[in-house]
């Protein structure tokens, strides 16, 4: 028996896009919605009004969706049934208890849905070999910026990902 161990090291792609209004915020998220999957999971961090619900709204825009979409601050989460994907919005700031998740639905999601989940560090954790996380922030000029660590299939996805800030 061998008594070495071989662990396989994650490693993460670390993207920085400016996002200099919301027309460029919305045409980012539009890229991002064309190379999801179902079973993908979207960590939206960043503070209050920093621009996580209108990235969300634009990703369920461009993937069909027709309805309002509301940020699912009080419910926690919102289930928008389109043509060819569910996708999950959830916002855990209200969150009492990271095992409160498992109550919402965010097992089911991670299977078949495209979860897009704002203050994901409510959360234990996520297990989801699909995940990304973004983290809005605001600029000293006050435009803001998107972090995005992507890990495992999604770095192969985002260095094919035709992204231009000039519109």
């Amino acid at each position: 028996m061998n008594p070495i161990k071989r662990v396989a090291h994650i490693k993460t792609l670390e993207l920085v896009i400016q996002l200099p209004d919301l027309s460029t915020t919305q045409q980012f998220a539009s890229a991002i919605a064309s190379i999801v999957q179902p079973g993908d999971v979207i960590g939206l961090k960043g503070a209050i009004g920093v621009g996580k619900t209108t990235f969300a709204r634009a990703v369920i825009g461009a993937l069909g969706g027709c309805e309002e979409v509301p940020s699912p601050t009080f419910t926690l989460a919102q289930i928008y049934h389109l043509d060819h994907v569910t996708v999950w919005h959830f916002d855990l700031f209200r969150l009492k208890q990271p095992a409160d998740i498992y109550e919402l639905g965010i097992e089911e999601a991670m299977i078949d849905g495209i979860s897009l989940i704002e203050w994901p560090e409510k959360m234990a954790f996520c297990n989801s070999p699909n995940h990304m996380e973004i983290e809005f922030s605001f600029c000293a000029d006050e435009t803001r910026k998107a972090t995005l660590l992507a890990h495992d299939d999604w770095r192969n996805r985002l260095s094919k990902l035709a992204w231009s800030s000039d519109g």
